[in-house]
Formats: structure tokens, sequence, C-alpha cells
């Protein structure tokens, strides 16, 4: 009985050490790759955490120094953000931070200056957003009508559609393109829900130009109907 049992046993090792010889490079490959794949996980989450919590660091250092207007702290801070954790979300909010006290000083270049790299650097789109709408606000009370729609030019996410198009519209009528603007104002007026006190404000607006908001609203209800 013994030697049956060992006979079994040395089967079952040569099978073992077949199946081994056959598989076993291409199971230890895909070990490794799985946890090289795990620990690279791993990396990614505490470098992403570590980037947050300097980022917000920084960020707090922004605000501090904007809240007791010590200009220096101010810009040196942002300029550490700016070069150490540009993609963080925290970066854009620093800049739109900066432009707002730089505006309240009456340093208008440099508020432009934190605008531009916003709107072309900030990791994310919203905030990128914010500093174009911004950027084109300055740009237009210096009559750089031009530049401002260069701004307004490039690419939105939908829920900003509405205030762009009203943007556009302002300075289409400074630049005395009437016909233009009563466009952007119309899309403005379509895209802004009746709740919204804005649309009131786009209203007077197209009321200025001589156009109903009523026929313009009937007007989008017909392209829909079709």
């Amino acid at each position: 009985m013994a030697n049956h049992l060992d006979l079994e046993e040395q089967e079952q090792l040569d099978q073992l050490k077949h199946f081994w010889n056959t598989w076993g490079n291409l199971i230890s490959g895909v070990l490794l790759v799985v946890v090289g794949a795990l620990a690279a996980w791993n990396g990614y989450q505490f470098w992403q955490n570590r980037q947050a919590t300097q980022s917000a660091a920084l960020f707090d250092a922004v605000e501090v120094a904007a809240n007791t207007g010590d200009m220096a702290r101010l810009e040196q801070a942002f300029a550490d953000i700016r070069s150490k954790y540009a993609g963080t979300a925290q970066a854009g909010q620093a800049g739109l931070l900066v432009a707002k006290v730089q505006v309240n000083k009456g340093d208008i270049d440099a508020a432009k200056s934190a605008l531009t790299w916003v709107a072309e650097n900030a990791g994310d789109e919203g905030y990128k957003a914010l500093g174009r709408l911004r950027l084109s606000g300055l740009l237009m009370e210096q009559k750089s009508y031009d530049e401002a729609l260069k701004q307004l030019a490039a690419p939105f996410p939908p829920e900003y559609s509405a205030v762009v198009a009203d943007r556009k519209g302002d300075l289409l009528s400074l630049l005395g393109k009437k016909q233009e603007a009563v466009a952007e104002y119309s899309r403005a007026y379509k895209d802004f829900s009746e709740s919204m006190e804005y649309r009131r404000l786009v209203e007077i607006k197209l009321n200025a130009l001589g156009v109903q908001p009523q026929a313009v609203a009937m007007a989008g209800s017909t392209e829909v109907s079709k």
C-alpha cells in the first residue's frame, strides 16, 4: 500500500514538474507584471496625494498673502505653485485669486499675466474657462476688443456657452457690429434658463438693440419643432 502511495506521489510530482517546466516562465512573467503594476499604481497614488497636499499648502500661502496684502509673498507663492504643481486644481484657483488681488490693487498688467497663465496652463478646464472669460473682460475694459474676442474663440465647456455668447455680444456691440451682437445675445438668451436673473440682463441688451426677446424665444421653439 505504501509503495502504491509512493508511486502516486511520484507521478503527481512528475506532473507538477512537467507543468512548471511548461508554464513556469509564463506564470513568473505574469506575476512580475502584476506586482509591477500594483507597485506603479501605489507609487502614482502616493505621488498624487503628495502633489495635492503640497499644492494645497502653497494655495493656503497665496490665500494668506492675498488677505494680508503681502504682495511679495503672494507673487512668490504663486510662482512656486506654477513651477512645481501647474497641473493641480489649486494652481488654477491660485491664479484666479492672484488676478483678483492685482485688479483690486490697480495692477491690470499683472492681473492679465496671471489670467493668461490660467487660461493656457490650468489643469482644470473650468478654471481655464474662467481665466479666459475674466481675461476677455479686462481686455474689453482696455478697449482691446479684438484681443478679447480671440480669448473667446477658444473651446469652452458646454456649461459656459450662454455667458460666452453674452460676452461676445458685448464686444461685437462695442465694435459696432449690431447684427452679429444680436445673434450672440439671442444665443445667450436661449441658453440661459428662465429662472436665471442673468437672462433678464440679456433681455435688456436685446431691447436696446431693438429686438424683442419673445421673438427670439419663439424662433428657438420653431427651430426645435422642425
